[in-house]
């Protein structure tokens, strides 16, 4: 995108600011690209998304690199899996803050500030970030810095190939109907089911009919502290966090 300008004083026009969605892999800060670095130290502004305890994953990866002179923006979910008034329910909920938030990165970019959105893993990969990219790539110049995905870095912890040759790998998001979740498990070579926690019970009973459950994996905060890796079979359902993923490796046997 080309270089834009809003109307400054007197006549004058100040550059716009651009917009950076950063990449910043599946936890372990070193696994952090040399470009995500560099974009987050350069930002004028960084922002993050957290719950409502405030915490932020993502800030937390990136700690090492922020400056006291930087614009932290915080973008506080108003809900994550709870229940809401908000009259338009769930989603209604999540469009009204996704735009406010938008309209917060803009009055930056505005001002001409370089703004840096922090993500987990990829941007464009199941993200956070998308949502502020679909308000405001069109309206500013951008740049997406890819990262490491929580599908790669399973199968990096497992040290088990994801597919091989002319296996079809699946990725699914726990979330989907479990009737709907053992279709696809049944008729895929591999699949990463991704967004377990409460899900949890729902994806084993559809791995389970799927015929899948003898060979299913499951990796927990791959490369972040606490991280664990088991059969899916042997995991206590109330034991399992969010950041998780069930995986159905490859079929083909490694060579001896």
């Amino acid at each position: 995108m080309s270089e834009q300008q809003t109307a400054g004083t007197a006549g004058e026009t100040t550059p716009t600011g651009r917009l950076y969605g950063v990449g910043l892999g599946p936890g372990d800060p070193s696994l952090m690209t040399v470009r995500a670095v560099e974009v987050i130290r350069e930002a004028d502004v960084v922002a993050y998304h957290s719950a409502r305890h405030g915490r932020s994953i993502a800030r937390s990866i990136a700690a090492r690199h922020l400056r006291p002179e930087h614009i932290e923006e915080k973008l506080v979910y108003p809900v994550t899996t709870e229940t809401t008034d908000h009259p338009g329910g769930y989603r209604g909920a999540m469009e009204e803050f996704y735009a406010e938030a938008a309209a917060r990165l803009a009055a930056h970019l505005d001002a001409g500030r370089t703004v840096a959105v922090l993500a987990e893993g990829d941007p464009m990969f199941y993200g956070s970030y998308m949502h502020m990219h679909k308000r405001l790539a069109d309206r500013y110049p951008t740049e997406v810095i890819p990262g490491v995905t929580s599908v790669s870095a399973a199968a990096a912890r497992l040290g088990t190939p994801l597919a091989e040759g002319e296996e079809v790998l699946t990725i699914l998001p726990g979330t989907l109907p479990e009737e709907e979740l053992t279709a696809r498990l049944a008729a895929t070579d591999a699949a990463v089911v991704m967004k377990l926690g409460r899900t949890f019970p729902t994806v084993r009973r559809a791995v389970t009919e799927a015929g899948r459950l003898p060979e299913a994996r499951y990796v927990e905060r791959a490369t972040m502290d606490g991280e664990r890796t088991a059969p899916l079979a042997d995991v206590d359902e109330q034991s399992v966090p969010y950041f998780s993923v069930a995986v159905l490796p490859s079929r083909i046997a490694s060579p001896p």
